[in-house]
C-alpha cells in the first residue's frame, strides 16, 4: 500500500496513520470488551449480595459504568478515525501500470490514419465553427443562460446526440448489457463508496439543502445499485449500460479547452458497468476495452489506446485504459473513452458481496465509457468534415438519422 500511494503521488504517511488508528481501534475494543465482561460479572454478584457488601459492590458498579462509557467512546472514536483514514486511501495500483503523472502513459496501440487536409486542398475547421455552420452548437446562448462551459445542441446537433446514444445503447445491448436510465442525484454514501469524495471531491456538485450529489458519471448509481446486497455467483457477470446526464465542476481546468464543447460542466454519457468475480476482473477489463474500440472504429475515427500512468488513475481504479481520438485542429489525440478495473475497492466500501459455494466475499467492479456525447461530437465533426463545411455521417449512425449521409450547413 505504501508503494501504491507513492506511485499515485499521494501521502505515504497516511498508511502509517491508518495502521496506528487501527491498532487503537483494536486495543480499545479489547479494553471495552474486558470492562463489559467485568460489568456483567459484577451484576451477578450484586444480585446475590446483601448489606454492606452489596453497597460496596454498587459503588464499584458505578465507577465501572463510567469506565465502560469512556472505553466505549474511545472505541467509537478510534473506529471513526480508522474509517475516515480508510476512505482517503486509493485502490492498490496494478503492478503493470506505468509509474508517473499525466504525460507518463504508455501507448498500447494505434488505429486508423489521420486525414491529410492539405492534400485535399482545404484547411480544417474546428468543431465549434462547424457546429455553427451546421446550426448544431450554440455556446453563446449557453453562456447567456447558464454561464461558461454550458451550451445548447440545436437542430442536427440534437439529432446527432440522440443518434449517438441510440447507436451506443444498441451496441451495448447486443453485447449483453442491460440498458439503464439512472438517477442524476445520489446520497453521500453512494458517492463516497465509489471513490468520488476523496481527491475528486472538488469536481463534484453538492446540494447542501438536500445533502445530495450530482453525479459526474452514471458509474456512481450503477455501482451503488447493488449496495448492501449479496449476489449469487451464478448471476455473474452482471453488465449494465447506463445513460445519464453528468455534471462536473471542472475544477483546476481554468484556461483549458475553453473554446467549444470539449470540456463542459454538463453532458450526457453512455457508461458500461460490470460486476464480476475478482479473478475474472482483468479479462473483463480487456472486454470493456474491446467494446470501446469497436465503438470508435464504427464511428470511423482514428484513435490510440493508452495505459494510464499511476498518478492519473483516480482513487478507485487499479488500472485504466483510455481511448483517445485524433482531433485534427488540435493536432493531437484527446480522451474520448476510458475503462477502469476497480477490483474490490468499490464493493468493499458499498458492501456488495458474492455468494459462491456457501462462502461470501467481495466482488469486483469495472466501468467503461462507451460514448461521452460532446467529445464524440467534436471528433466526428472534425474528422468527417468536408471542404464546404458539411460533415459526412458515419454509416453506423445513418439509421438513427433517417438515413442522412451528410450534415449540411444551414443559412440563418
Amino acid at each position: 500500500m505504501r508503494a501504491s500511494q507513492r506511485a499515485r503521488g499521494e501521502d505515504v504517511a497516511l498508511v502509517d496513520s491508518l495502521l496506528s488508528a487501527d491498532e487503537r481501534r483494536r486495543s480499545s475494543g479489547v479494553r471495552f470488551d474486558e470492562l463489559r465482561n467485568e460489568q456483567k460479572g459484577l451484576g451477578k454478584l450484586i444480585g446475590k449480595a446483601t448489606g454492606d457488601e452489596k453497597a460496596e459492590l454498587l459503588q464499584r458498579a458505578s465507577r465501572l459504568a463510567a469506565d465502560v462509557k469512556a472505553a466505549d467512546a474511545e472505541r467509537e472514536a478510534a473506529d471513526a478515525e480508522t474509517q475516515e483514514l480508510l476512505l482517503k486511501l486509493g485502490n492498490l495500483v496494478h503492478p503493470e501500470v506505468p509509474v508517473g503523472g499525466e504525460e507518463d502513459f504508455v501507448t498500447l496501440e494505434t488505429h486508423g490514419t489521420h486525414r491529410d487536409f492539405a492534400a485535399e486542398g482545404f484547411e480544417p475547421r474546428d468543431h465549434l465553427e462547424l457546429g455553427q455552420l451546421l446550426g448544431a452548437i450554440d455556446v453563446e446562448r449557453g453562456a447567456k443562460v447558464s454561464g461558461s462551459r454550458f451550451y445548447f445542441l440545436t437542430g442536427v446537433g440534437a439529432l446527432l446526440e440522440l443518434a449517438l446514444v441510440n447507436a451506443a445503447i444498441a451496441q451495448a445491448t447486443a453485447a449483453g448489457f442491460i440498458p439503464m436510465l439512472t438517477p442524476a442525484l445520489v446520497r453521500p454514501q453512494s458517492m463516497a463508496g465509489t471513490g468520488f469524495l476523496g481527491q475528486a471531491a472538488q469536481d463534484v456538485y453538492h446540494l447542501d439543502k438536500d445533502d445530495l450529489y450530482l453525479v459526474g458519471t452514471s458509474e456512481v448509481p450503477l455501482a451503488a445499485y447493488h449496495m448492501d446486497e449479496i449476489i449469487e455467483a451464478e448471476r455473474l457477470p452482471l453488465r449494465y449500460a447506463g445513460f445519464s446526464p453528468c455534471f462536473r465542476r471542472e475544477a483546476g481546468s481554468h484556461g483549458k479547452d475553453t473554446r467549444g464543447i470539449f470540456r463542459v460542466h454538463q453532458f450526457d454519457k453512455v457508461e458500461m458497468f460490470s460486476y464480476v468475480l475478482p479473478e475474472d476482473a482483468q479479462a473483463e477489463h480487456q472486454r470493456l476495452l474491446e467494446w470501446e474500440k469497436q465503438w470508435l472504429t464504427s464511428l470511423e475515427l482514428p484513435f490510440r489506446v493508452i495505459d494510464v500512468a499511476s498518478a492519473d488513475l483516480g482513487a478507485s481504479a487499479a488500472r485504466k485504459f483510455d481511448c483517445e481520438a485524433w482531433i485534427p485542429t488540435q493536432g493531437k489525440y484527446r480522451e474520448l473513452t476510458s475503462t477502469s478495473d476497480c477490483t474490490e475497492f468499490q464493493s468493499r466500501r458499498l458492501s456488495i458481496r458474492v455468494r459462491e459455494d456457501k462462502k461470501v466475499r467481495p466482488l469486483a467492479t469495472l466501468n467503461g465509457t462507451l460514448c461521452a456525447v460532446p467529445r464524440t461530437i467534436v471528433a466526428i465533426l472534425e474528422n468527417h468534415q468536408q471542404a464546404d463545411g458539411s460533415v459526412r455521417v458515419p454509416e453506423v449512425l445513418r439509421p438513427y438519422l433517417g438515413g442522412r449521409e451528410v450534415l449540411e450547413p444551414v443559412t440563418r
